[in-house]
């Protein structure tokens, strides 16, 4: 037998080693979201340290609807790849290969949402809202599910069907070039609310107790995408308002 197959349920495990791997789970989430930021402002201060280039880089991801497409067509492949990589037992260096890749990809996915908000609002403001937002709501939902201990995994498929549909509109608006307004942006924000809980539900129902990069993995794409809705939502807030 494997060692990774010897591994327990967290939620079936000592409490020793549950309380271990929900500390190494969140301490790689904090570490992955300290890596985003720096490699954005990285990226925003010294790779595009100009206006033009930043703007050379919004005409180049937002100037046509099929280069977004491309973009949210290589983030979804990536995203697959790096989690698959992270759920590797063959690898502690895949895994970690694997949450490094998509810190990468949701950072260059932020680059034209970034740029807007910095370049085009003049308020200094949304982008620290944004956080305080993202990481309130996700503590919040955090806690929901540690305080009652439930198993969420039915959410999954409800989860699954959402994403389907959200993908097909997102695809459709670049193929035919409407707009996808506020209320989709807070349905998003419903939807990715209900992920977190169900990813923070399977830290303790569904992955084992070395499983901690995986599921830092999971969790950090679900508060990343948040993030980025929420942004969105204050960035037309915004733009109403001028």
């Amino acid at each position: 037998m494997s060692y990774a197959m010897e591994q327990p349920i967290a939620i079936r495990a000592q409490e020793s080693a549950r309380a271990a791997f929900i500390r190494r789970t969140y301490g790689h989430l904090a570490g992955a979201i300290l890596a985003f930021t720096a490699l954005e402002m990285f990226i925003y201060l010294v790779a595009l340290p100009t206006r033009e280039a930043r703007l050379q880089i919004l005409q180049t991801m937002l100037g046509s609807r099929f280069a977004w497409l491309i973009v949210v067509g290589a983030f979804i492949g990536v995203g697959w790849l790096a989690e698959m990589w992270a759920r590797s037992n063959v690898s502690r260096g895949l895994q970690y290969l694997g949450l490094g890749l998509y810190v990468v990809a949701e950072a260059v996915i932020f680059l034209p949402l970034l740029c807007i908000a910095v370049e085009f609002t003049h308020d200094p403001t949304i982008l620290p809202t944004a956080a305080v937002m993202t990481l309130a709501m996700f503590a919040g939902l955090t806690a929901s599910v540690f305080i009652t201990g439930k198993d969420f995994s039915f959410l999954g498929p409800i989860i699954s069907i959402g994403s389907c549909i959200a993908l097909g509109l997102v695809v459709a608006s670049c193929l035919f070039g409407f707009s996808l307004g506020l209320v989709f942006a807070f349905a998003m924000v419903a939807l990715v609310s209900a992920c977190i809980i169900y990813q923070t539900s399977n830290v303790l129902h569904q992955y084992r107790t070395d499983q901690h990069v995986a599921a830092a993995l999971a969790l950090f794409a679900s508060i990343a995408t948040l993030f980025y809705y929420i942004l969105w939502i204050l960035l037309q807030l915004n733009s109403d308002r001028r």
